[in-house]
């Protein structure tokens, strides 16, 4: 990941993510606060990933919906454009992913809840790659995450947001991590605890040797958020590789009272986003009632996950 005039960030391969930050844009920025704990439960029967049809964008959408800019393109993947035909390469559906060849293995076979941690030096040591799903209190996150592994209780979801205290770590096919961070932004929290929960996931992210990306959440049923905006951009200024990931994309807001769909919210929360950096950093559309976007994130998980373990 090449960044201009920031210090290398180790566990990142150069090459991850290429995003450049417009520094200017980025200062005065904080780490917003940290919230509470959701919790347990184990196993989940095989889960096949989809046919490819299913999620790739058809030709005719990549050629009219992306300019090669827009795109997020892995290491290791060549996409070309050609007068006649367009855009070469496969994008997976609802988002600006490209395909590469390292997306494979990426079906849920078994998933088991590990332990809950309050420092990073007690996370688990086996050097195993993790994803870490973070975003606002009440975003979706645990419902998200029980849709990736089809599961409905391995993270326990509340009514009440901030729920979520400590770095959480799942166990995916005995090879590779999801971790669910506490939720950041709910103003009920006691203000001492918020600090402990901004320090130590800010540990996590500048320490954590094994995390290959932070997939960041964003509530597409509403506008974007400012203390969103700032998530994103704290996570570019510190080198640490980043998904958005756009939830709740099955709601649809009444144009009546003001609501905008989710794709408006998304095409604006991009618009706002480029202000930060050079490059697309990739996105996806998902729902956790719908399922919409599983394939697609654990499709992205593995291609990432497989060129991490190679370099």
């Amino acid at each position: 990941m090449a960044l201009s005039q920031l210090p290398k960030f180790t566990h990142c391969p150069p090459s991850l993510y290429n995003t450049h930050i417009n520094l200017p844009l980025l200062t005065k920025l904080k780490l917003p606060t940290l919230t509470r704990l959701k919790s347990t439960l184990t196993t989940t029967e095989p889960i096949p990933i989809t046919e490819a049809h299913n999620f790739l964008t058809p030709r005719e959408e990549t050629q009219t919906q992306f300019s090669i800019d827009k795109l997020f393109i892995p290491p290791d993947t060549e996409v070309s454009i050609n007068e006649n035909s367009g855009l070469s390469a496969r994008i997976l559906k609802g988002s600006n992913i490209v395909l590469s060849k390292y997306a494979r293995d990426a079906r849920v076979v078994q998933a088991e809840f590990i332990k809950s941690s309050v420092k990073t030096e007690d996370c688990p040591s086996d050097g195993l790659p993790e994803f870490a799903l973070v975003g606002r209190s009440n975003v979706g996150k645990s419902s998200l995450l029980n849709s990736l592994v089809r599961r409905k209780k391995l993270a326990l979801t509340s009514k009440k947001p901030g729920k979520t205290q400590c770095i959480n770590h799942f166990k995916v096919n005995d090879s590779w991590y999801l971790v669910d961070l506490p939720g950041y932004g709910y103003a009920s929290a006691p203000q001492e605890l918020r600090t402990d929960w901004n320090k130590f996931t800010k540990d996590y992210f500048l320490s954590r040797s094994t995390l290959v990306s932070v997939f960041l959440l964003i509530d597409a049923s509403i506008p974007a958020k400012k203390i969103d905006l700032e998530y994103a951009s704290w996570l570019g200024q510190n080198q640490v590789p980043m998904t958005l990931i756009f939830t709740k994309c099955d709601k649809r807001k009444k144009k009546r009272n003001g609501g905008k769909r989710p794709e408006e919210n998304v095409n604006e929360f991009q618009e706002l986003i480029r202000g930060f950096f050079e490059t697309a950093p990739p996105w996806i559309m998902t729902s956790g009632v719908t399922n919409q976007g599983r394939d697609e994130m654990l499709l992205h998980m593995a291609q990432l996950r497989n060129y991490w373990l190679k370099h």
